[in-house]
């Protein structure tokens, strides 16, 4: 019997006959229902698909006891200013001036301000003025800036010369000085007019901030990748661009919330603000300044309530910033 060549054994395997019968069998095994390597999500058979940058965001703030915390004072700030009636049935503009500069009394916890009203019931109804300006103004900031500043980023030309000096101009207004001059003709009471001047002074910045995302996103390769196969500029934005610009309004959005909210009560502290009948945080704490030293429990609570809204809406910011942004995790 002749004896087999081993240099045949070790290079027959790696040939085409070889490597076919490999292939074959392994499609065979796989066929045979043989269980696929864990996934990242460790459960067998799992192919592991990668997360979305929204659905990664959302698994990291469900574990963020920052945004729990500020999420949550956020709902019950928000619950306040629908229906304050839950917390506080009374009148807010329900006023007695034999109780005026009263302290602390049964049902009346918080005591009661010059004019002899009920300071628990004006802080919690001041929640609605003050919310619904941060609310009202981020909205209109945020889309005004992100049209503006996504179409400049996005076409470029003259239109983002014109937008970058037209928002280098309202960049140089100081706010609080702006205001001063602005609100000092304004003779409405509402909410209105302090929106309108805060969405006037405040879409440069999301501007600024929409226009470096579309820069950044348009030169990516998907984007190119749509340009080379015909698609539309109108396409291209809306469905490649945009999508991936927007995580950084959000962010800049919600931070300004707060700010704005603070801008509001500056404002109304200044006599320039929100008006009365409205009641509004910024009102009574300008009304209890004078009184700090007689009657401190009247700035101490619309203060404090101040300062809690603002601190929560900041802390959110901060939160979806870190989610958003993978280079801070």
């Amino acid at each position: 019997m002749p004896e087999r060549d081993p240099a045949k054994d070790v290079i027959a395997p790696a040939g085409a006959g070889g490597a076919m019968d490999l292939a074959l069998s392994e499609a065979e095994t796989l066929e045979a229902g043989t269980p696929a390597t864990p996934g990242p999500t460790g459960t067998p058979g799992s192919v592991g698909r990668p997360r979305s940058l929204w659905s990664d965001a959302w698994h990291q703030l469900r574990r963020n006891p920052v945004f729990l915390v500020s999420a949550l004072l956020i709902v019950f700030l928000v619950l306040i200013a629908l229906w304050p009636q839950i917390l506080a049935g009374g009148d807010p503009l329900r006023c007695d001036l034999s109780k005026s500069q009263a302290g602390a009394a049964p049902g009346h916890p918080f005591g009661y301000d010059t004019q002899g009203c009920d300071v628990y019931t004006r802080t919690v109804h001041g929640a609605r003025a003050s919310i619904t300006v941060g609310v009202c103004a981020t909205l209109g900031a945020a889309v005004l800036g992100s049209l503006l500043g996504g179409l400049a980023g996005f076409y470029g030309g003259w239109w983002d010369a014109l937008l970058s000096r037209a928002a280098d101009v309202f960049f140089g207004i100081p706010v609080v000085l702006g205001g001063l001059v602005f609100l000092s003709v304004v003779t409405s009471s509402t909410v209105w007019p302090v929106v309108g001047f805060i969405v006037l002074l405040g879409w440069a910045q999301v501007a600024r901030i929409a226009r470096g995302a579309v820069l950044t996103a348009r030169e990516h390769d998907y984007v190119q990748a749509a340009r080379a196969l015909g698609a539309g500029s109108g396409r291209m934005l809306l469905r490649h661009v945009a999508p991936n610009a927007v995580a950084p309004v959000i962010v800049v959005a919600t931070i300004a919330l707060g700010t704005y909210i603070a801008l509001e009560a500056t404002l109304s502290f200044l006599g320039v603000g929100l008006r009365p009948p409205t009641v509004s945080w910024g009102i009574d704490i300008s009304n209890a300044a004078p009184q700090i030293r007689n009657a401190p429990h009247m700035l101490l609570w619309p203060a404090g309530a101040l300062s809690i809204t603002v601190l929560a809406f900041i802390m959110l910011g901060d939160a979806v910033r870190d989610a958003l942004d993978p280079k801070l995790r």
